[in-house]
């Protein structure tokens, strides 16, 4: 696993165990949003179920960074 930027601040003392490195995340007020672009979340839940399009769809598994 490639360790990320030490001092970025986001995680204070720990570090993320896990990187989506598929999964390009923009949403940097997330709990699980890196400091750079991946997603640290063990998995994801990408919904609703009755989406038609992309424009739809939303990632549920995001929590607010507070």
């Amino acid at each position: 696993m490639e360790q990320k930027k030490d001092n970025c601040g986001c995680f204070g003392e720990e570090k993320p165990k896990h990187y989506n490195r598929g999964i390009n995340c923009d949403a940097k007020n997330c709990v699980y949003h890196d400091c750079d672009c991946y997603c640290t979340a063990e998995m994801i839940n990408v919904g609703p179920s009755n989406a038609t399009c992309s424009s739809d769809t939303v990632c549920a598994t995001f929590k607010e960074r507070k």
